[in-house]
């Protein structure tokens, strides 16, 4: 675990950024000393990269909590953006440094700008922002967070939560008995009323989510007990089969 200190100067984002982070539930912490004080794991930090991965990409805070409670979120393609956009970024850079250099030996004035031009670069940053936003679910769940307090989205948050604590109940037995299949269904019902429309297609795709291990299992068997999570995964598998 690591204070909030800590990774702050390891990250270098400011403890005030950090803190507002867990006020507007983009990052909490992992948890809470008796005290107060904000304590983070590797969960925490992985999340806080992704953050700042889209960051670079010139999303805005409110996008990018949209984008990664998504279930349309994909790691990799974040990644692959993320590589592109940075290379575009270094030969940017390496431009202005020849033309920089070029000045200094020359001296003199030197009209051409072009090194100045960032249109490539803001194209593709423009692209990468349209594929995440015009998906589905992205928009059906933005549409309908608009305008919730803080304390109505910990509200939903915790309304999933005590579905999954109730998984936890029947974790021992068979996923495909009718109380766990039932209890995928609720889930279902939960997500579609309240985020997104939850197809089979994207029910299947966040209960391999759940299993995989990260923040989702870590929250997932908090509520529910260790080994909820992968029964969670199971049951699910099974109801979309």
């Amino acid at each position: 675990m690591m204070t909030v200190n800590e990774v702050s100067k390891l990250t270098g984002v400011s403890i005030r950024a950090l803190q507002y982070y867990d006020k507007i539930g983009l990052l909490h912490p992992a948890e809470y000393t008796e005290a107060g004080y904000r304590l983070y794991d590797d969960t925490a930090l992985e999340r806080l990269q992704q953050i700042l991965l889209f960051r670079e990409l010139e999303f805005s805070l409110k996008e990018i909590q949209s984008i990664l409670q998504s279930p349309d979120f994909d790691r990799d393609r974040a990644l692959d953006q993320q590589i592109c956009l940075l290379t575009l970024k270094k030969e940017h850079i390496e431009n202005l440094i020849t033309f920089a250099r070029g000045l200094k030996q020359v001296g003199g004035m030197n009209m051409d700008f072009s090194a100045f031009d960032t249109a490539k670069m803001d194209e593709y940053a423009t692209k990468a922002k349209e594929k995440w936003q015009h998906t589905n679910a992205y928009q059906e769940y933005t549409q309908k967070n608009k305008g919730r307090s803080k304390d109505a989205e910990e509200a939903l948050a915790r309304g999933v939560m005590l579905i999954f604590s109730d998984f936890g109940k029947c974790k021992d037995g068979d996923p495909a008995l009718p109380e766990a299949q039932a209890l995928v269904k609720r889930l279902q019902a939960y997500i579609s009323e309240n985020y997104y429309q939850c197809t089979p297609e994207i029910l299947q795709t966040l209960g391999a989510m759940y299993g995989a291990g990260g923040e989702f299992t870590e929250n997932i068997d908090k509520a529910g007990g260790e080994g909820t999570a992968k029964f969670v995964e199971r049951a699910i598998s099974i109801y979309c089969k």
